[in-house]
C-alpha cells in the first residue's frame, strides 16, 4: 500500500496548483489593465505562474523563484506561501532558504511601500515615512515568516520522525540477529552435550560389553573341559554385566538431573538468550569435569583385561600428580577404548600400556602387538567411533592425538594431552 500515500500527495498538490492557478488568473485582470495588455494574456499569465506550484517537491526553488518575480504583479500568494513552506520543509540548505526569504521579504516590502505611497495621490506623504516603512515591513514579515518556520519545524520533525524509524529499524534487526544467535549458541550446545553423552556412552558400553563377549567365548570353550573355570568366567560376565548396569544408571541419573535443574540467571543479565546459553554451557562443563573416572583406574581397566585373557603390560613413567578432571578422564578414556579395541579387533594379542607424567602434559600409548595363533575376531560390532571418539576428546582439551598400525602388525594409540590447570 506504499502507492497510497504517493497517491494521496499527487493529488494534493494538483489540488494546490488548481487554486493557485485560479488566484492568479483572477488576479491577472487587474495586473493587465495596469499594463495595457489584453485581459486574456493577464489571465493566461497568471494561469501558468499559478499552475508551477504543482511542481513544488521536486523544484521548490524554481517554485519560490517564480512568486518573487511575480510580486510586482501582485499575485500568487498562495503560489508564495505554499512554496515558502516546500522549501523550508525540504531537505535544501539553510542558506539558501535564508537567501530566497530575504528576497521575497525584500519584495514584498518595496510593492507594499509603492503601493501605499501611490495610494495616497500626493508626491509628498501626510503622515511621517517610518509608518510607511514600518507597515510595509510588518506585512513583508507576516507573509514571508510564517510559512518558512512552519516549514523548519515540519522539515525537523519529518527527519526526526524518519531517524526515530530508522533507529527502530536498526534495533528490529539488531534483535532479530541476536535472536539468531542465540539459536545458533543453543543449537550448539545441544549438539555439544549430545555429543558427551554419545561419547560416553559409547565409552561405558563398549569396553563393559566387549569383555563380557570375550569372557562368554572363553565360558562356552572350557565350560565342558573345565567347569571351574567355566564358573569364574561365569562370575566375572555378570560382574561386568553389573558394572555396565550401574555406569549406565548413574548416567542416566545426570541426564535426569540435566532435565530437572535450573540454571539461575544472574540479575544483570535481564533474562537474554544469550546469556542463559553461555549459563547452561558452563553449567555443563563443571557437571562434565566432576563426573568420570580418572587415571587411578587405569590399573583396574589393566586388570579386567588380563582377566580376559588378554595379556596386558602396564608401565607407568614419571612422578604421579593430580591432573584437571577432565584431563584425567580423557586419558582413562583413551586407554579404555584402546583396549577395548584390542578385545574386538586383536583377542589374545600382547598389550603395552604406557602412562607417561610430564611438568605440563599427561602422554598415554596403548600399543598391540600381532593376534596371538588361533586367536579369533571377537565378532563385536563396530561403528568406527571410537577412534573418533578419543580424537574429538583429546583435540577439544588442546592435545594431539595419534592412531594407526605399526611395522610389526599391530596397531598403537597415542595422546598427548595438555594440563592447563
Amino acid at each position: 500500500m506504499l502507492w497510497w500515500p504517493r497517491r494521496r500527495s499527487v493529488v494534493l498538490d494538483v489540488a494546490l496548483a488548481a487554486v493557485s492557478a485560479l488566484e492568479c488568473a483572477a488576479q491577472g485582470v487587474p495586473f493587465a489593465q495596469e499594463a495595457g495588455i489584453p485581459t486574456a494574456a493577464g489571465v493566461l499569465l497568471g494561469v501558468l505562474v499559478g499552475s508551477t506550484l504543482v511542481l513544488r517537491r521536486r523544484v521548490p526553488i524554481a517554485v519560490v523563484l517564480v512568486a518573487i518575480a511575480v510580486i510586482p504583479a501582485q499575485m500568487g500568494y498562495v503560489l508564495a506561501t505554499v512554496g515558502l513552506y516546500t522549501l523550508a520543509a525540504s531537505e535544501v540548505p539553510r542558506r539558501i532558504i535564508t537567501l530566497l526569504a530575504g528576497m521575497e521579504i525584500t519584495g514584498i516590502f518595496v510593492i507594499a511601500f509603492i503601493r501605499m505611497r501611490q495610494s495616497s495621490g500626493q508626491e509628498e506623504l501626510p503622515g511621517p515615512m517610518w509608518f510607511l516603512v514600518l507597515v510595509a515591513a510588518l506585512l513583508a514579515l507576516v507573509a514571508t515568516v510564517p510559512p518558512v518556520l512552519l516549514g523548519l519545524y515540519a522539515g525537523a520533525r519529518r527527519r526526526l520522525v524518519d531517524a526515530l524509524r530508522e533507529r527502530a529499524d536498526g534495533l528490529e534487526r539488531e534483535l532479530s540477529l541476536l535472536a539468531d544467535r542465540a539459536e545458533e549458541r543453543a543449537e550448539w550446545a545441544r549438539n555439544e552435550e549430545r555429543t558427551r553423552i554419545a561419547r560416553e556412552m559409547h565409552d561405558v558400553v563398549a569396553h563393559r560389553v566387549s569383555l563380557m563377549v570375550v569372557h562368554a567365548a572363553a565360558l562356552q570353550a572350557v565350560a565342558l573341559k573345565d567347569p571351574e573355570k567355566a564358573a569364574r568366567n561365569a562370575e566375572l560376565v555378570g560382574d561386568m554385566g553389573r558394572q555396565a548396569l550401574t555406569e549406565l544408571r548413574t548416567m542416566l541419573g545426570v541426564l535426569r538431573a540435566h532435565e530437572t535443574t535450573t540454571v539461575p540467571t544472574p540479575p544483570d543479565s535481564g533474562g537474554r538468550p544469550l546469556e542463559r546459553v553461555a549459563q547452561v554451557a558452563a553449567a555443563a562443563a563443571r557437571r562434565e569435569a566432576a563426573e568420570g573416572p580418572g587415571l587411578a583406574g587405569v590399573p583396574r581397566l589393566v586388570e579386567e583385561s588380563r582377566a580376559a585373557g588378554t595379556p596386558v603390560e602396564l608401565s607407568v613413567e614419571g612422578g604421579t600428580r593430580p591432573y584437571q578432571a577432565a584431563v584425567e578422564r580423557t586419558a582413562y578414556r583413551v586407554v579404555q577404548e584402546a583396549l577395548t579395541n584390542v578385545h574386538k579387533h586383536a583377542a589374545g594379542a600382547e598389550v603395552r600400556v604406557r602412562v607417561a607424567h610430564r611438568p605440563a602434559e599427561v602422554a598415554v600409548l596403548v600399543e598391540n602387538g600381532v593376534p596371538a595363533a588361533g586367536g579369533a575376531d571377537a565378532g563385536l560390532p563396530s561403528g568406527g567411533n571410537g577412534l573418533v571418539g578419543m580424537r574429538e576428546r583429546v583435540t577439544a582439551l588442546g592435545g594431539g592425538f595419534v592412531s594407526g598400525p605399526t611395522a610389526t602388525g599391530g596397531f598403537r594409540v597415542s595422546a598427548v594431552i595438555p594440563d592447563r590447570g
